[in-house]
Formats: structure tokens, sequence, C-alpha cells
């Protein structure tokens, strides 16, 4: 496969992920604050956006050493609020299970959120594009996205406990799900599957830290399959 195909494949998966900067960086700095306060290091905070790279897994992990819980508690609310990773990949791996294995090495560490629904909306659209193609697209939407969480991170190490009182980036996580589930609602299944999540997801809500999130997407994942199944 000429080269050049895969250089704009790759050009254009760095285009789809701009927007999720805007919201990726604020949200990797409020991180960065509140593991300070966590009493957290500059070098275990960084260490931490650098090998996990997942957000929500990240606050928990935080949220649970705040409240003295074990270190397996720790873990196992982290891994479960990530086992939609696995979802992830098992969605992914029609399009990019045949790539060599350290292609899909770099692939399985930048597979979160935003990677993943770029990457699943574009193979769906084009189907037919060579697998060259797709890794390029794939890694193209996090190659800005991955350093700038570490940057944020840091940002928010430095800034600490000197942010202006009332400043707040809170605001940063609900705007990049909606931006990720929005252009996703395609077919009544899609729509179904969540509603049926946010009403999973608050009706367990009152689950240790992940797993009502896990059900939740148990749950709407087999409410979309069976509206798919009744619609033929």
């Amino acid at each position: 496969m000429p080269s050049t195909t895969r250089n704009s494949a790759f050009r254009q998966g760095i285009v789809a992920g701009l927007p999720f900067l805007v919201v990726g960086g604020p949200f990797a700095a409020l991180f960065g604050v509140i593991a300070t306060q966590a009493g957290l290091d500059m070098a275990q905070a960084l260490s931490m956006s650098f090998l996990v790279i997942a957000g929500a897994a990240q606050f928990t992990a935080i949220q649970l050493m705040n409240e003295a819980a074990p270190v397996w508690a720790v873990l196992a609310a982290s891994l479960a609020v990530n086992l939609r990773m696995a979802m992830y990949s098992a969605s992914l791996q029609p399009h990019l299970g045949a790539a060599p294995l350290w292609q899909r090495l770099v692939v399985a560490y930048l597979n979160v959120d935003a990677s993943f629904a770029l990457g699943i909306q574009e193979f769906e659209e084009r189907p037919e594009r060579p697998l060259g193609e797709k890794v390029a697209f794939f890694i193209g939407t996090m190659v800005l996205m991955a350093p700038l969480w570490v940057i944020g991170t840091l940002i928010g190490v430095l800034a600490g406990d000197s942010l202006p009182e009332g400043v707040s980036l809170d605001f940063a996580m609900p705007i990049l799900f909606l931006g990720l589930v929005a252009p996703m609602l395609k077919r009544l299944a899609h729509l179904g599957a969540a509603v049926t999540s946010v009403v999973a997801a608050l009706a367990f809500s009152g689950l240790p830290d992940g797993i009502g999130i896990l059900f939740a997407a148990f749950l709407a994942m087999a409410a979309g399959a069976e509206i798919e199944r009744r619609r033929g």
C-alpha cells in the first residue's frame, strides 16, 4: 500500500480528533489537580496518566484512595470501570485484528473512548478501507490527545490549589462523553441502548464505583441487540 494513502488516513485521524482536545485538556488538568489534592506527587500523577491513560479509571482510583480503600479495592474498581475497553476491543477486532502485533499493541494502548468512537464510526462507514489505512487513522486520532493527556495532568499538578475559587474544570467530562455518543446515535437500536444505559446507570448508582456502570453497559447492549433482532 502506498505510504501516501496511509499518511492521508493518518492526517484524517488527526483532524477527526481535534475537537476532543478542547475538552480533553481541561479534563486532564482536573485530574492533575485532584491527584495533587489526594497526596500524589508529580511523578506519581504523571506516571498514572501515562500508563493508565483512562480518565474514568484514574478518577475512580483517586476517589477510593482518598477514602483510604485497600489496594485490592482500588484495583478492582478501576478494572471494573475499564472493562468497557474489552467491549471496544471486541468491536475493533474485525477491522484491526489482522494488523501486525506491534500495531495491535499500539492500538490497544491508544484505545480509549474518543479513539474508539471515532475509529468505529469511520470503519463502519468505510469498511472497504485497507487495513493499513484503518490503523493509521486510529493512531492519528490519538497522536495529539495522548501527549496532551500527560501535559494537561502536569498543568493540573503545577496549578494544584492555586486555581481561583469558583473556577471549575469538571464541565469537561460530560461534554466529552456527549460529543462521543451523539454522532453514534444513528439507528433506533443505538437510541434504545443509549436510553437504557442512562436509566440503568441511575438505577444502579448506589452500587460501588464502576459496578453500576458495568451492569448498565451490559443491559444497554442487550437492549440494542434485542431491538435489532425485532427489526430484522
